[in-house]
Parts: C-alpha cells; structure tokens; sequence
C-alpha cells in the first residue's frame, strides 16, 4: 500500500492546486482524494487490512520551524550557541497543524532543552482537525533545540526538536 510519507505529500499536493479528483489503484489498494473541497478527502480501499505507520521516517530537506522571540520559543532561543550542531537528530511533524508543547494550556511542557528523552516518550501534540495527535520521540537522546512555537501552525515534514542521541 502507501507509505504514510506518501499519503501526505499527495494530500499536500492536491490540496494546493486546482485537481478536482485524483484515483490511484497501487498494489491490492485504491487511494482517491477529491480536491473540490476546502479540505482534500481521502478515501481509500484496500484487499487486505494495512496498518499505516504513526510517524513517517525523518526527511533529510525538511524545512527549518520559527523560533520567534515569545515565551514559548525561550528554550529554542537558549541553545541557539550549541556546538556540533552536525550531529543533531530532527523529530519532524508528521501532520499539519498547531503545535502544542504541553496537554493544555495550564501544565507544564512535556519536554524542556536539556531533558533526556527516551524513543517513544511523549514530546508534544500536533492539532488536526480538531483531532489531539502526540508525538512520540523516535530517538533517544537530549532535547537540544524546541523549533516550534507553542500554539502555532506547523507544516508537515517541519522540523520540531533537535535532539542529540546518545
């Protein structure tokens, strides 16, 4: 079937051009997505049950997120000097959507600069569709750089941590 990475990119790609409707059939299972909408629709059938991955593989030319100079972007703005930034990992948003650093607005973030992470803690939630989505860590490591201002949009495939593995 798609790769999720896939199903994004021609969600994306659909969504911004004036494509009434795109219908492909790929090994066993048929994807259509109707892009008269405001919002593209997905519909997909398969022949056999497929499970989708939750988040997509890290893309080397993602593009870099705000920092912005609020509150929410102090601890970006504190590693903004850390050295062998060539080593770093890149959490990555799998969605589009808000960026959210804690559960709700009243508790503290999941995550902090300099906190050890282990693969698959949680390190923040990316709003879709009204649909609260955690994502996970995929690398053990320490929180070096928060990329994403709290309660702002993020793209998919943008970068959201920088993490040193360890």
């Amino acid at each position: 079937m798609f790769k999720f990475e896939e199903l994004c990119e021609l969600i994306r790609l659909v969504g911004s051009t004036d494509v009434a409707m795109v219908e492909i059939e790929h090994a066993g299972g048929r994807l259509r997505i109707d892009g008269n909408n405001p919002v593209p629709v997905v519909t997909t059938a398969a022949a056999a049950p497929v499970a989708a991955p939750v988040t997509p593989a890290p893309a080397e030319s993602a593009p870099t997120g705000s920092t912005g100079g609020s509150p929410a972007a102090v601890d970006a703005v504190d590693a903004e000097g850390a050295e062998g930034a060539g080593d770093l990992h890149y959490v990555l948003s799998p969605i589009v959507g808000t960026f959210y650093r804690a559960p709700n607005p009243d508790a503290d973030p999941y995550v902090k600069v300099g906190d050890a992470v282990d693969s698959g803690r949680t390190l923040c939630i990316v709003e879709a569709m009204k649909l609260m989505n955690e994502i996970e860590s995929d690398n053990t490591g320490t929180i070096v750089k928060v990329l994403a201002e709290n309660a702002q949009p993020v793209e998919f495939g943008e970068r959201l941590f920088a993490i040193r593995p360890s």
